[in-house]
């Protein structure tokens, strides 16, 4: 077996996002700028350090507030926080990468760019989890961990972006109730991040089951599903519904 050269964990670290980054972006019938689609993806990347520590810091309140008399209280308020966190951090950096943009210029344009924040913010995410190992990770290692965070996390971020991105353009192209899409793709993203992020701690725990494998795997296939439903009903959208 081979350790893994530090100057390959980065490329590593990025090749499941861009992966699937070329994959969403074919689905748009009139391509972003590469100079956008770069810094809505750089923006998702520095997105990432400020959730790490926003992170730490409630998981350090949660524990010290409530960890003594209610655990299992402190352990799912953990995780929700880190999918309420993850979600708005990732929402800031699109809005304020793109959103103000001239290129936003059809309703798609709102899903894509939530999704390449996602993968953005992924990135550093996969670079970090190899980087952790560094440097007794090995080659094969390494490959394994690169190809299950491309069909797990780096898929979970870009999908759960994406039905906050859907519902975004949705409000956008309403005259009335907008604040209520936005509030359902905000549940949505956030719940069914939390609900994965549940799911996916049990694996480790001594409570492991099959839900463990099977709610994460139900979510990714089900979101999947609608992410190529969204981005079929958005293209029938007039590009009327801007963002002003």
């Amino acid at each position: 077996m081979f350790s893994l050269n530090i100057f390959f964990l980065v490329p590593l670290g990025l090749l499941p996002s861009l992966v699937w980054l070329l994959f969403y972006l074919r689905k748009d019938k009139h391509p972003e700028s590469n100079k956008m689609v770069v810094k809505v993806f750089l923006a998702g990347g520095a997105a990432g350090l400020p959730a790490i520590f926003l992170e730490k810091a409630a998981q350090q309140v949660l524990q010290s507030l409530l960890a003594s008399y209610l655990p299992i209280i402190t352990s799912l308020g953990v995780i929700l926080v880190a999918a309420i966190i993850e979600e708005t951090v990732k929402y800031s950096a699109a809005f304020l990468a793109a959103f103000r943009n001239k290129e936003l210029d059809e309703p798609i344009d709102v899903l894509l760019y939530l999704i390449i924040t996602a993968l953005g913010f992924a990135a550093l995410e996969n670079i970090l989890a190899l980087a952790k190992f560094y440097p007794a990770i090995y080659t094969f290692k390494a490959l394994e961990l690169t190809f299950w965070r491309f069909c797990s996390a780096t898929f979970l971020h870009a999908l759960c972006s994406g039905a906050l991105g859907y519902w975004l353009a949705m409000a956008f192209c309403r005259r009335t109730r907008k604040w209520l899409y936005l509030l359902i793709g905000l549940t949505i993203s956030i719940g069914l991040h939390g609900v994965y992020n549940w799911a996916i701690m049990k694996v480790s725990s001594e409570t492991f089951g099959p839900e463990a494998i099977l709610i994460p795997l139900l979510i990714l296939l089900c979101l999947g599903w609608l992410a190529g439903r969204w981005f079929r009903k958005l293209k029938k959208l007039k590009s009327v519904c801007l963002i002003k």
